[in-house]
C-alpha cells in the first residue's frame, strides 16, 4: 500500500475496533517492534485536558467551572455527566477535543520520523469516524465474536450481561467496521492466535 505519509520509511497505522476487543493486547504486542511509537487517542485526549494544555481553558470557557475537582483541575466525570446527556453538549466537546488530539497526533507523527522511527500506531474507537483514514497508511479492525466479548467483559469488568448487551448495541455493527478498514485481526481465539495474526501482517507490512 501506498505510503500517504511524507516522512519515508514511517508507517501509520491505525487500530480500532468495539468494547471488549482486545485493542490494549494488539498494542501491547505492536510495542515491543523495535523503532514504533504508539498513541492511544483517549489517553492523549485527558492530557490535552489537564491544566495548562491545549484544551483545558476551552473546555472551561464552555461548560464552566462547575465542572472543575478542587485541584482546579477537569473532573471527567462532572463533564461526562453534563455532556452525554445533551447530544448538543457532547458535539460541543467533541468539536474542541478532536481536532485537538488529531493535531497533536500529527505533530508527533513528525517528530517520530524525523527519529527515524518505522512504525507509527494510532488507537481509537472512533478512527474511522473521526477521519483518521487520512492519516493512516491502513486501518486494522480488532475483531472478536460478540459471545466472547460478553464473557471477557463480565470477567474483566464485572457487571451483569444486560449491561454490556446494551454497551455493545450502542456501537457500530461488525460490517460498519469491516467495510471502513483494510485488515481484520481475530481475536476470538487465543493470545498466541492473536501474536500469530499480528506478526503475519507486520511481515506483510514490511515485506518480509
Amino acid at each position: 500500500m501506498e505510503n500517504k505519509n511524507k516522512i519515508a520509511q514511517l508507517y501509520i497505522l491505525g487500530i480500532t475496533g468495539g468494547i471488549g476487543s482486545g485493542k490494549s493486547e494488539v498494542l501491547r504486542l505492536l510495542s515491543e517492534q523495535p523503532d514504533t511509537c504508539i498513541v492511544e487517542s483517549d489517553k492523549l485526549a485527558h492530557r490535552l485536558m489537564e491544566p495548562g494544555h491545549t484544551c483545558y481553558r476551552k473546555i472551561v470557557e464552555a461548560f464552566g467551572s462547575e465542572i472543575l475537582a478542587e485541584d482546579a483541575r477537569i473532573d471527567r466525570a462532572k463533564l461526562g455527566a453534563l455532556v452525554f446527556a445533551d447530544p448538543v453538549k457532547l458535539e460541543q466537546l467533541n468539536r474542541i477535543v478532536h481536532p485537538a488530539v488529531k493535531q497533536s497526533i500529527r505533530n508527533r507523527i513528525r517528530r517520530a520520523g524525523a527519529r527515524g522511527l518505522r512504525l507509527f500506531v494510532i488507537e481509537a474507537a472512533l478512527l474511522i469516524q473521526d477521519g483518521y483514514r487520512s492519516i493512516c497508511d491502513e486501518l486494522w479492525y480488532i475483531h472478536v465474536e460478540r459471545e466472547v466479548r460478553i464473557q471477557r467483559l463480565l470477567a474483566g469488568r464485572g457487571g451483569n450481561r444486560e449491561k454490556w448487551e446494551s454497551v455493545l448495541a450502542s456501537q457500530p455493527e461488525d460490517t460498519f467496521f469491516l467495510e471502513n478498514t483494510d485488515v481484520s485481526i481475530e481475536n476470538s481465539g487465543s493470545f498466541e492466535e492473536l501474536r500469530q495474526a499480528v506478526l503475519s501482517e507486520l511481515r506483510r507490512i514490511s515485506g518480509s
